[in-house]
């Protein structure tokens, strides 16, 4: 199934949703703006940079698939352009830490994955 967000990272870029009435980024996919309630919504393309917010270390895998990967750094990150999205990182990076989203093939998709700037 298609979904601008995905088809982004499949496209090397990260995509968030954002109000043509008041500019407003919105923090999960809707269909009215949660700042001035427009149903003028669309899909901008984020720079890629962003502010680590949290870090946490994956050392027991939820899945088969993800067993292959383990142990791995999964990280919040809060985008230059406001939103906040969830991706892998580097090895060691930190709350604080510039980083520039990165893309990595993984199965039949494409998972975010941030490196130190």
């Amino acid at each position: 199934m298609s979904h601008p967000y995905t088809d982004g990272l499949d496209a090397g870029v990260v995509r968030y949703q954002c109000c043509d009435g008041c500019g407003a980024w919105q923090p999960l996919e809707r269909h009215a703006c949660r700042t001035c309630g427009s149903l003028q919504l669309h899909w901008r393309e984020a720079s890629g940079l962003a502010t680590v917010y949290a870090v946490t270390e994956i050392s027991r895998a939820p899945t088969d698939a993800f067993r292959a990967l383990a142990p791995y750094t999964l990280v919040l990150a809060t985008l230059d352009e406001g939103p906040r999205v969830m991706g892998h990182a580097d090895p060691g990076v930190a709350i604080g830490d510039r980083v520039r989203a990165g893309f990595m093939r993984f199965g039949e998709g494409t998972l975010l994955r941030f490196r130190r700037e």
